[in-house]
């Protein structure tokens, strides 16, 4: 899923390494979490599929940057991938939540110690959803740089999918300290 990710952002334009991390971390990253060496791992595996081309930039006083391009089979690859009929709903339907594993078992604690523990992860998912706000700026940003407008509408999309995610989390951790709080009364 990454190489389809990393073909989907070269799509847009070329690219280095830094600039697709740099990317991907205020986009992709707060659905589909990727770590610097796994994107250029990934940019190997990709060139050596014929997917990508690099190109190197010479800079006076700086390191040589290698600039990356998507092919034309790329972007067919990226389109086939794109235009796939099944959708693997197990593959989307992936519960393993470390969160959930700890509270079906934290009846086994005190009432305090479990309500401390969820409003520390309200916090948390506050956090998070404070800066899923923020992508509506890196949309608006990476909008000017392509020529296709309606891409936007997209990841606007994806961008209010995890917002009311988040805000899930949050309705459920308030829910839980609720709950919590009146067993203490």
């Amino acid at each position: 899923m990454l190489k389809h990710g990393i073909l989907g952002l070269l799509n847009y334009g070329d690219m280095s390494g830094y600039k697709i991390r740099e990317v991907f971390k205020n986009s992709l990253n707060y659905f589909w979490t990727a770590q610097t060496s796994q994107i250029y791992r990934e940019l190997g595996v990709l060139e050596k599929s014929g997917w990508i081309e690099k190109r190197t930039v010479e800079q006076e006083g700086k390191p040589n940057k290698n600039i990356c391009s998507i092919t034309e089979e790329g972007r067919k690859e990226l389109l086939r991938w794109l235009l796939e009929p099944r959708v693997d709903m197990d593959m989307d339907m992936d519960m393993r939540s470390p969160v959930l594993m700890k509270t079906f078992f934290m009846g086994e604690l005190p009432v305090t110690n479990s309500l401390h523990f969820f409003k520390e992860l309200n916090k948390a998912y506050c956090t998070v959803l404070n800066d899923l706000q923020q992508t509506d700026n890196f949309i608006n940003a990476y909008q000017e740089t392509i020529s296709d407008k309606k891409r936007s509408l997209f990841w606007q999309m994806t961008s209010d999918f995890g917002k009311r995610y988040m805000q899930m989390h949050l309705d459920w951790t308030e829910r839980c300290i609720y709950l919590l709080e009146s067993m203490e009364e």
